[in-house]
């Protein structure tokens, strides 16, 4: 009997890689030239990852006589095989059932999710003109870079390929640049407020049991002040 047909699948390396591409760009609605840029980076990516996943496994390819001579049993360009971590660390069984499968799974989605929450919360602050510090952003200062990293942490768990692995760390490069730059144009709109939660709040880790930031919308800032410029009511004789 035939084996099913495991590569060349180009219609399924186009719909994969719009439908991730369409539900990352649901959640972060890039408008500057820099947001196009940053989610343009993240699109290489699925397209590099897509491409060997279902059209050209170059990363098989180029390690076919290395798993040859050390597995030499295994069929080399079988989709099963595309899992390397799992070929190299000789678990058997189905991958789709494998812990390390499952782990990916939940980073993709996980880092989705921190994509979205973290927008919902950007774009309010946008609208109001004020720092955004509040929900994920009391915990860390760039939480939608974090999602996009672990999104690519998650990948890389289920189906590692040579191009995608170098990827990832001048994706993360990128990502920290892009952060690093809109600290300093916060810091320039926003002044010791901004300050003030940055000193607070860590970039792109949250420190587990440590303190929420203590920085304030500008709304809230300008309303306390308010509120001390009134004279306390008089006491009653």
């Amino acid at each position: 009997m035939s084996q099913p047909r495991a590569y060349g699948l180009w219609v399924l390396v186009i719909i994969n890689t719009l439908v991730f591409v369409l539900f990352a760009l649901s959640f972060t609605r890039p408008r500057s030239k820099r947001d196009w840029r940053s989610f343009g980076a993240f699109a290489a990516f699925l397209v590099a990852l897509f491409t060997e996943m279902y059209g050209f496994p170059l990363t098989l390819y180029l390690l076919s006589g290395w798993l040859g001579s050390r597995l030499p049993a295994l069929q080399p360009f079988s989709h099963n095989t595309g899992h390397l971590w799992q070929v190299l660390t000789g678990m058997g069984g189905n991958p789709h059932l494998n812990p390390l499968h499952w782990l990916s799974e939940v980073a993709i989605l996980g880092g989705f999710i921190l994509v979205g929450i973290s927008w919902s919360v950007l774009f309010k602050a946008q609208q109001q003109h004020t720092v955004a510090a509040t929900g994920v952003y009391s915990r860390l200062r760039h939480p939608q870079y974090l999602g996009f990293i672990i999104v690519m942490v998650g990948f890389l768990l289920q189906w590692p390929t040579i191009p995608t692995l170098a990827m990832f760390p001048v994706l993360v490069w990128i990502y920290v640049r892009l952060a690093r730059r809109e600290e300093r144009e916060a810091l320039k709109e926003f002044g010791e407020e901004y300050a003030q939660y940055a000193r607070g709040t860590p970039s792109f880790w949250p420190r587990i049991g440590g303190r929420r930031s203590s920085a304030r919308p500008a709304q809230g800032a300008a309303e306390g002040a308010e509120a001390r410029k009134k004279p306390a009511p008089p006491k009653p004789n």
